[in-house]
């Protein structure tokens, strides 16, 4: 199973973050199957891969060291793949998006750490 961590801290307040990541991921072709609020789930738009290669990503939100101007998230991006070559399809989707929560419109990347 190919899987990859990665940490975000962005400068974003907590009540506009759940619409920024359901935008953020839904650009990247990712349909959400589950929220609680601090806790995300969505799986990528079957179609263009085989199926053991769909991407799920999970993301936590730390809400207990949120702040009114900053927000910890979590981002695991697995899939069934197994990583049989260092640029396989989960890599790629991991690229894609931290590529896309640095350059995201509605908030200012504070700290990177991937893992």
């Amino acid at each position: 199973m190919a899987r990859y961590i990665c940490s975000f801290t962005v400068a974003v307040s907590l009540d506009l973050l759940q619409d920024c990541l359901r935008e953020l991921l839904e650009s990247c072709n990712f349909k959400i199957v589950h929220n609680t609020g601090d806790y995300l789930m969505a799986q990528e738009n079957p179609g263009s891969v085989p199926f053991t290669k769909l991407v799920t990503v999970e993301v936590l939100i730390d809400k207990s060291t949120a702040t009114a101007q900053e927000v910890r998230m979590n981002f695991v991006i697995k899939n069934e793949e197994l990583p049989l070559q260092v640029d396989n399809h989960c890599h790629q989707m991991f690229h894609t998006l931290q590529e896309a929560v640095a350059t995201n419109r509605h908030w200012q990347l504070v700290e990177s750490i991937a893992g």
